[in-house]
């Protein structure tokens, strides 16, 4: 994998919205007092399954993700999925009311141990695993506590060690010392298991990594586990002949999988990767559980990706009900578990989204107008919401909903935003009745272009400072009057701090215009001089929120300013270019 997953995993968001309506009765968790299940890996090559008390047992399952403190009112709406499994990544005090309530509503939990560097690409700390004793000493102490604490209790299925370490020591090692650290992991999950079989022979241990390129290394290293456990999205029809053709001898389960991830679709237009559609997504999920269930006798079972509640960019690629609000993909795995959807109010359906004119070329804080193709089976009344996205501009996850007007045949008008880069806009349509349906696609936001000629390209340039060397810098003054909208000036991380450009002799301007990058100024001046030290202020800016500032002047001056007063951020002021317009 090239590119990181992205939705939160451990730590939920609260619910900031929709109604999910109960259709089971909702049992206070301390009715439950079933006794402890005896879980069992039985069987021998192909011919495996689990069992529970001696019953088989296949896993239709999900990862979970509310809080624990609202377990007793979604685990209904599992059950009425036909859910009979969640996943977690961490077990420890906290997990007890969550063990409970799956209890009570006849869930069990494949219970997490998170080991560093947990999560695939990107996630976590680094461990060496040969060296790191103390690390490895408090594990093997920890895990065996929780599993003696929880290993008579009913809601527990199994337990699994770690998620993607295998796939995330790329990010702390290379070339033969990765080879090295891989090999201590896996056997150090060998440890663990061991530990853990000691305290509780009665639950099978597991353990996740991204795609079976771990398998060889727990076949080698983990031999006392029970069974392989893996994380695989679009690939997941592709593991029935990975596990083949590796010539393994234990069963596994699928621990994630759904529809395509980020790291495994193609860049759209703006270069950056393509979200699947809605009716895709929900495609995923039936394929996923077509490919899972048809590998009889070795894949035990699956819990899908993901049962959570988020709204934000992870939230929307891959969670069934952000908000609270059943999408399609929901309806698609309450009917690959074989639940009854016949009497199911279902979400509004985007049969088309798009953006009119050139989605490379959005001006910033200029009028966008988006076209839908919404139907709804049910004949529901309608409501729209317009979000947005900067994930690809600086990593941010959160979603802005943006004010829209409504124009008429499925056509919404927004500002785009104000700040340059490949944004996501989000169409959001409700139905009033718990479901939503979400499509989104980016558009690549670019300053206005002024009338006139920028007198200021090419010119040279000063500064009260430059960063030499930070990230993407060097960044000297020249960098924000090289017409280029990809570099920048970037000043140190204090006030005041100027940038000053020479036009070459005393000329006459009516427009400036500033593209901010995300450290900007929140006070500034822009400033002339005919001699470069004696300086009329021409506009005055209080309240800036960076993005591009674009400001009609009169001035006459050989030389432009730029005088931050107040930094917008705790970094310092930066430009990706000044332009003064003749």
């Amino acid at each position: 994998m090239t590119r990181s997953r992205t939705p939160a995993r451990r730590i939920a968001a609260p619910l900031t919205a929709g109604v999910l309506a109960a259709t089971v009765l909702v049992l206070p968790a301390q009715q439950a007092q079933a006794a402890p299940s005896v879980v069992k890996v039985t069987g021998g090559q192909g011919t495996w399954q689990l069992t529970v008390d001696g019953g088989p047992y296949q896993i239709k399952g999900l990862t979970w993700g509310p809080s624990v403190a609202d377990a007793d009112r979604y685990m209904p709406d599992l059950r009425s999925m036909g859910v009979n499994t969640i996943r977690t990544w961490g077990t420890d005090a906290s997990s007890k009311p969550l063990f409970d309530s799956a209890a009570a509503h006849g869930l069990k939990v494949i219970a997490g141990f998170w080991l560093q560097p947990g999560g695939g690409p990107g996630s976590g700390g680094c461990v060496n695993y040969v060296t790191d004793t103390a690390y490895k000493n408090q594990m093997l102490d920890e895990f065996p506590r929780w599993v003696q604490e929880y290993k008579d209790h009913p809601g527990v299925l199994m337990w699994n060690v770690g998620n993607e370490s295998v796939l995330g020591l790329q990010n702390c090692y290379s070339g033969t010392e990765l080879e090295t650290q891989r090999n201590a992991y896996t056997a150090f999950v060998n440890d663990v298991t061991k530990k853990i079989h000691a305290v509780d022979p009665n639950h099978p241990v597991t353990s996740t990594d991204a795609w079976v390129g771990a398998w060889p290394y727990y076949q080698r290293n983990a031999p006392d586990l029970d069974l392989y456990a893996v994380n695989s999205y679009d690939a997941v029809c592709d593991v029935k002949s990975a596990w083949e053709q590796g010539g393994y001898t234990k069963p596994y389960i699928v621990t994630e999988s759904g529809p395509a991830g980020e790291w495994e679709v193609p860049d759209d237009i703006n270069g950056v990767p393509e979200e699947p559609t809605g009716r895709a997504k929900a495609e995923g999920y039936t394929r996923a559980w077509d490919c899972i269930k048809g590998h009889q006798g070795v894949a035990l079972g699956a819990t899908l990706f993901h049962y959570g509640l988020e709204y934000d960019f992870g939230g929307i690629w891959f969670n069934l009900l952000p908000a609270g609000e059943r999408r399609l993909a929901y309806y698609a795995v309450k009917r690959a578990y074989g639940a009854d959807t016949s009497g199911d109010n279902t979400p509004p359906v985007i049969g088309q989204f798009g953006i009119e004119g050139d989605a490379t070329k959005v001006q910033a804080g200029r009028d966008l107008v988006l076209t839908t193709q919404v139907t709804d089976p049910d004949g529901d009344a309608l409501s729209y919401e317009v979000q947005v996205g900067s994930n690809y501009i600086d990593q941010s996850k959160y979603l802005t909903t943006l004010p829209h007007t409504d124009l008429g045949g499925g056509r919404l008008k927004v500002t785009a935003p104000d700040r340059p880069g490949v944004w996501k806009v989000y169409v959001k349509v409700k139905d009033g009745r718990g479901n939503v349906g979400v499509e989104t696609r980016s558009v690549k936001v670019v300053p206005p272009t002024p009338d006139g000629t920028n007198v200021a390209r090419g010119k040279p340039a000063t500064a009260s400072s430059f960063q030499q060397s930070y990230g993407d810098c060097p960044c000297p003054a020249a960098n924000a009057v090289d017409a280029s909208p990809t570099t920048r000036w970037a000043s140190d991380w204090s006030d005041p701090q100027w940038l000053t450009v020479d036009l070459g002799a005393r000329t006459a301007f009516r427009h400036v215009q500033l593209v901010w990058e995300a450290s900007y100024a929140k006070a500034y001046t822009i400033q002339t001089s005919d001699d470069g030290q004696n300086w009329q202020t021409v506009r005055e800016v209080t309240d800036g929120n960076g993005g591009v500032d674009s400001f009609d002047v009169s001035a006459t001056g050989r030389y432009v300013r730029v005088h931050g007063t107040a930094r917008g951020t705790g970094w310092g002021y930066s430009l990706y270019e000044l332009g003064v317009y003749a």
